[in-house]
């Protein structure tokens, strides 16, 4: 999938940041004629292409990802920056955020197997939306975790975003705000403008 889209989506967790990484080994797309897709793109070609690269990159079905849209198009301000703020607090990408998993499907499998507390309550629903104020734990069975650990020494080296707040010895973190366009890096240079255009037609 980073392949396709020409660019990390960091999938993998760690090995992404490796050299076993798929784009930094083979730069081509995928499939057996990847110059045949490599032609001048359509409008409707690039507004796809920015469609999919988030989709993939928060690791969500067409279906989910256009009822998170449509929610968004409902709230009041701005389109855009309401479905990347929503897609932000999903609460496996916060999970992820808070260096509790190192990728966001390892995040999701936390939340479905419930080794995640949001204030004192097991949620096992990966798109539950966290609010400004939540607190975020792991049971005491998931900070037992080895894999749990090796991500927490990702928050030693790098930290977190400013609207999070983590303790990493007792594996909890708390929500200080609700997350803003800039504070998302995994989305540079995404123009989340097309993906309102493409789902508007």
């Amino acid at each position: 999938m980073c392949r396709a889209e020409g660019v990390k989506l960091f999938l993998k967790g760690s090995r992404c940041h490796s050299e076993k990484c798929q784009i930094t080994k083979r730069r081509g797309k995928p499939g057996k004629a990847p110059r045949a897709r490599m032609q001048k793109l359509s409008d409707y070609g690039i507004q796809l292409r920015e469609k999919q690269r988030v989709k993939r990159t928060y690791g969500m079905l067409e279906k989910q990802f256009r009822i998170f849209f449509e929610r968004a198009n409902r709230q009041r301000g701005v389109t855009a920056e309401n479905l990347v703020r929503m897609l932000e607090q999903r609460l496996d990408n916060v999970v992820y955020r808070m260096h509790f998993a190192s990728s966001r499907s390892q995040a999701r499998q936390l939340v479905s197997h419930g080794h995640v507390m949001v204030n004192d309550r097991r949620v096992t629903i990966p798109s539950f939306l966290v609010q400004k104020d939540d607190v975020l734990e792991l049971r005491e069975r998931g900070k037992m975790m080895t894999a749990v650990k090796d991500s927490l020494k990702e928050y030693s080296r790098s930290g977190t975003l400013p609207w999070l707040q983590v303790d990493p010895d007792a594996v909890r973190g708390r929500v200080l705000a609700l997350p803003r366009r800039a504070d998302v890096p995994d989305l540079e240079g995404v123009n989340e403008q097309l993906i309102v255009e493409l789902y508007s037609k």
